[in-house]
């Protein structure tokens, strides 16, 4: 049997890296899971992969700031599948290249509101549906800006050190409840946005050299660590900040 047969997920930012790959290795592991994604087209195309794979998958667009919207997907979860185990919050928004003293208060906001608002409020309704299953898993899909400064990077360091914040006031409060959860903490990652960010640039060779193990992760990689701890492979963690960054932290 697979390690996650029955259980029930849902993954946001799921239409490309690391949010996809979550969301097909969940499918792989047996879970039905909800795709979402704020592009509906790449929710759709994720879901496909993942029923070609002879997975169970449900598409369901998702902006993560619009509370309507958050609300209506666990909704619509739970009405197709009876519930909800497992959650993966990965959606998100990069920012990068300028200093604070630079920066427009309204991009700061921004980048907070969609970063760690949004996380915020994926939280606040699949804890009351892990809670009415007796227990479940939340994995926030951090950063290592979650752990420690990058360069230029303000409004993305502060919402991702948010994310962790929350991740462990949460899992203080709702381990009476048997809901663990955690934070993965991926390095650079060669994913389509550090491709767009790196384009034209020698960036992703410069990161490469600061890493231990040499080269970036793959978006497969963080997601093997997610779905592991979505599983009861990881039945006794709860709290943890997971850096997955070969090595650059250390």
């Amino acid at each position: 049997m697979s390690n996650l047969a029955g259980k029930i997920g849902l993954v946001t930012g799921a239409g490309s890296g690391i949010g996809r790959a979550t969301a097909i290795e969940l499918a792989r592991q047996g879970a039905a899971v909800t795709v979402t994604d704020i592009d509906e087209s790449t929710a759709v195309e994720t879901t496909k992969l993942i029923r070609a794979d002879g997975g169970e998958a449900l598409p369901v667009p998702v902006d993560i700031t619009d509370e309507d919207a958050v609300r209506t997907a666990i909704e619509r979860t739970v009405a197709t599948y009876g519930g909800l185990d497992l959650a993966v919050n990965n959606a998100g928004l990069d920012s990068h290249n300028r200093q604070l003293d630079e920066m427009p208060l309204d991009e700061f906001e921004h980048v907070v509101h969609v970063n760690l608002s949004g996380t915020f409020l994926c939280m606040k309704y699949e804890l009351p549906a892990l809670r009415s299953r007796g227990g479940g898993a939340i994995v926030n899909i951090a950063s290592a800006g979650g752990l420690h400064a990058i360069p230029a990077a303000p409004a993305y360091v502060a919402a991702k050190h948010g994310i962790v914040g929350l991740t462990k006031t949460a899992a203080v409060d709702y381990a009476p409840h048997q809901i663990r959860v955690n934070a993965v903490c991926p390095g650079p990652t060669h994913t389509p946005a550090l491709e767009r960010i790196a384009a034209g640039t020698d960036l992703i060779a410069i990161q490469e050299a600061t890493i231990p193990l040499g080269r970036t992760a793959t978006s497969e990689e963080a997601a093997a660590a997610a779905v592991w701890l979505c599983s009861n492979k990881a039945s006794y963690v709860t709290g943890v900040a997971l850096p997955v960054d070969g090595g650059r932290r250390a």
